[in-house]
């Protein structure tokens, strides 16, 4: 007899507005225990700022356990540096950073990294899309390019896609080669309108359920986006997380992929 599936695997992604919260305090250890409540296994955070602060200051972060780093520093000053990064529980391998600038816009990068999870490999993109709608039209293009090369694990790109427009050309653009996302209301988090922040993934299979937690609105703009993933094909209902004190606190936003049919 074969063993059991491991679980699914947690995927969460968050801006961070630099740390900075609706109270203009610069405060990790808010975001540090939000994190640690969801226990996510890979974990992108956007706009990680350390400009006048120092490196020390991401100690929150590091304290958290998940030990497989990788940055992508789009802004690097004397005093600190600016970006976003992606975090793993599990080893990673053939990192690249993929520039996404657009000329007279802010730099932007992708992070391109393969997990060797416990459900197999997985390839993660961690990205945060510009402000412009010409500018992320050419940086889609260039992660649509990139979904359809590579070793051919499943992919999951997650992080801030700025695609605030009804018709949601992001969507529409990555939606050949990564075909699901996740649908989570994140923007601005003290009343959430529009789905900023996305995990994108290869088959429509790999997502189980998603949900935010509102409590993050104290920490940040954003809301995160947490999601549990399945590599493995569900013909039947594979074991996750059990969410049942999450869905019953009224700050958590539970959406449940099984239940897809009946929300859209």
């Amino acid at each position: 007899m074969s063993a059991a599936p491991p679980p699914g695997l947690r995927l969460m992604t968050w801006n961070i507005h630099g740390g900075v919260g609706p109270d203009r305090r610069f405060d990790l250890d808010r975001i540090a225990a939000l994190i640690a409540r969801h226990q996510p296994d890979i974990l992108a955070l956007q706009e990680v700022d350390t400009r006048g602060r120092g490196v020390a200051c991401l100690a929150p972060l590091e304290g958290l356990g998940i030990g497989h780093l990788a940055e992508a520093r789009t802004i690097a000053v004397p005093d600190g540096h600016y970006g976003h990064v992606l975090y793993s529980r599990w080893p990673t391998h053939d990192i690249v950073r993929h520039d996404l600038s657009v000329r007279r816009r802010e730099p932007r990068m992708a992070i391109d990294t393969h997990v060797e999870t416990p459900q197999g490999p997985l390839r993660v993109v961690a990205v945060h899309l510009g402000l412009a709608l010409l500018e992320r039209r050419r940086q889609t293009a260039a992660l649509a390019r990139m979904a359809h090369t590579g070793s051919g694990a499943p992919t999951v790109m997650m992080g801030d896609f700025n695609d605030w427009f009804s018709f949601r050309p992001v969507r529409r653009a990555l939606a050949r080669a990564l075909p699901d996302s996740t649908d989570v209301r994140s923007f601005p988090a003290c009343w959430p309108l529009l789905r900023l922040d996305r995990l994108y993934c290869s088959r429509r299979d790999m997502l189980v359920r998603s949900f935010t937690d509102t409590e993050a609105r104290h920490a940040s703009d954003h809301l995160p986006v947490i999601a549990d993933i399945q590599l493995q094909s569900r013909l039947s209902p594979a074991p996750t997380r059990d969410l049942s004190e999450q869905a019953a606190r009224p700050d958590v936003d539970l959406w449940n992929r099984e239940n897809v049919h009946e929300h859209r």
